[in-house]
């Protein structure tokens, strides 16, 4: 399909913050953060602009990753307005250059502001950010660079669990036992860390209630295991599976929404790569594992120094697989 020059203007030049601010929007400045400017209208409505007012999306949709709602100026248009396409171009003429007043919601007294969870920052960061797609400077970091198999790049992305920062740098969302987001581990081809003022807990794909737990030291080497026992392996009778990485760390978060997993009969694999620091992961999830009455064992690479080099290793399929009845949620 040809491009449309007017449209493309459009895109270029309209803010959407500035079509918010003309359907009587308001900004709720407390619950705004650089890049993700919240915007109310009544209770219940809420959209959020992102890209420096070039695109925006609902929180409150019911999909999740690639089924949110969001779009760009001309989308929130006619989601706000309504009409054709012709009624679109003529209101959006009128807003080309224009810049967003951003009138404050007025906020009620101090006595009756609710005090904003701990992980509201870090969850609209991540609710700003993109997932990962076919062709994107993460999905080729994945799928070229780690060996990745695309199926399991699709069902973490499905279940939101994944999204894409700057340079093509990976992000592996880390949750709470209660589902709250604290943080992620950020990996790309020249960078290797943690979310900036985020708290480590549990990356995690699979199944909640599973009876093996898989923990490694990363999102890349979940990733990887999966991917082995998946497609390599054909664990697919083998039980419900949560694999799990703790990026490094094993902090008060995440020793508590590992042990909000365990229960008796569980068994706790400790699949850590080779080494001190594989070895001191494991004692603590093995003294964990007896804590809770779970069963424990401990998986290292058989030919690698950690799971993403072992997967390298392996010859990949030659031809794709059938996409896994993972079930995956997020923890």
């Amino acid at each position: 399909m040809a491009s449309d020059p007017e449209l493309e203007h459009f895109r270029e030049t309209v803010d959407c913050r500035t079509v918010l601010d003309r359907a009587g929007w308001k900004v709720d400045q407390a619950e705004s953060i650089e890049g993700a400017v919240k915007f109310r209208r009544s209770e219940g409505e809420i959209l959020i602009v992102t890209h420096n007012g070039r695109g925006w999306f609902d929180p409150l949709s019911k999909g999740q990753g690639l089924n949110e709602e969001r779009g760009d100026v001309i989308a929130l248009d006619q989601r706000l307005n309504g009409g054709s396409l012709g009624h679109v171009r003529k209101r959006l003429r009128l807003l080309s250059g224009v810049a967003p007043r951003l009138i404050p919601m007025s906020r009620p007294s101090s006595s009756q502001v609710s005090v904003p969870s701990p992980s509201a920052e870090p969850a609209l960061r991540w609710r700003a950010a993109e997932p990962p797609r076919p062709g994107s400077a993460g999905w080729r970091y994945l799928s070229e660079q780690r060996s990745i198999p695309e199926q399991m790049i699709r069902a973490a992305v499905q279940a939101d669990v994944l999204r894409e920062g700057i340079y093509g740098t990976l992000w592996g969302a880390h949750h709470t036992e209660n589902g709250d987001i604290t943080g992620w581990e950020m990996r790309g081809p020249q960078f290797k860390g943690f979310s900036k003022g985020g708290d480590k807990s549990v990356f995690s794909l699979g199944e909640r209630a599973a009876d093996r737990i898989v923990v490694t030291e990363a999102m890349i080497d979940a990733l990887s295991i999966a991917a082995l026992e998946r497609w390599h392996c054909r664990q697919s009778g083998s039980g419900p599976v949560l694999w799990i990485s703790t990026g490094g760390g094993f902090g008060p978060n995440t020793e508590r929404t590992l042990g909000a997993l365990l229960r008796q009969g569980v068994n706790l694999v400790a699949a850590t790569d080779r080494g001190i620091g594989g070895d001191r992961l494991a004692e603590r999830l093995e003294r964990l594992a007896q804590a809770a009455g779970a069963k424990f064992s401990r998986l290292v690479p058989p030919a690698a120094a950690d799971w993403n080099d072992e997967l390298r290793a392996r010859p990949q399929p030659k031809a794709p697989a059938p996409a896994p009845s993972l079930s995956i949620r997020r923890v």
